[in-house]
């Protein structure tokens, strides 16, 4: 039987946790494909192959179970600048580009991101595609107020956009009260930085999920095995 897609996740978690070393001041992602690399990494921890391994957690979630697995935090305000940061991937495209943040964490997880020297995706290989937007849509976190008025702009850059709600209809809101508008473009996305840049310009846009030149390595898993794709 193939593996399932846990499996891959699994698989994936542990080899991107042999680059983690003692002493590293590490960002940790938000996600599924991260709470298996948490509990590997606690599982080293607690048998003394690592130490002084310290986290910074991109959301309240990874908080809680880094908490819960005793893996020491510390905040990106104590310590800007991180030697490592492993976070998972919606969409991992040519060129190491990645879609992020349909866990609602995406303007932590690229402060995160941004601050590491490394940065290392894991993902199993059904996230891999020739073009970004082909599966996924791209999350835009904006401010509450206000947000109706982001819907033109965003269908004017060929997008199909729809606010993110909970299970019971309310507003989705991000661990710093925003809101996420998930923009799929039905033929993908032509041009990704300019969709970037586009986005950085708008009044009222915090962050977006386009993850632009910024992994060094994604860890794949897939039937065949873990594989290392290196920019």
């Amino acid at each position: 039987m193939p593996p399932t897609t846990d499996e891959l996740k699994r698989a994936a978690a542990a080899r991107a946790v042999t680059f983690i070393r003692s002493g590293t001041l590490i960002g940790l992602g938000t996600g599924s494909t991260v709470r298996p690399l948490l509990e590997l990494l606690a599982a080293r921890l607690r048998s003394d192959e690592l130490e002084q391994v310290i986290a910074v957690p991109t959301s309240e979630d990874t908080a809680a179970r880094c908490r819960s697995h005793g893996i020491p935090l510390t905040t990106l305000d104590e310590h800007p600048r991180l030697d490592l940061a492993i976070d998972g991937a919606d969409e991992v495209g040519p060129g190491l580009d990645l879609i992020k943040g349909l866990g609602g964490a995406l303007l932590r997880e690229k402060l995160v991101a941004r601050a590491a020297r490394r940065f290392i995706v894991i993902a199993d290989e059904s996230k891999r595609v020739r073009k970004l937007g082909t599966h996924v849509p791209v999350p835009v976190e904006v401010i509450p107020f206000g947000w109706t008025t982001h819907l033109d702009f965003l269908a004017r850059l060929g997008a199909e956009p729809v606010l993110r709600r909970t299970a019971d209809g309310e507003p989705y809101r991000t661990d710093g009260g925003h809101y996420i508008v998930d923009c799929r473009f039905p033929r993908g996305i032509a041009d990704p930085p300019a969709l970037a840049r586009a986005l950085a310009r708008r009044p009222g846009i915090v962050e977006d999920g386009l993850f632009l030149k910024m992994a060094r390595v994604a860890v794949i898993a897939g039937a065949k095995g873990v594989r290392l794709l290196e920019r």
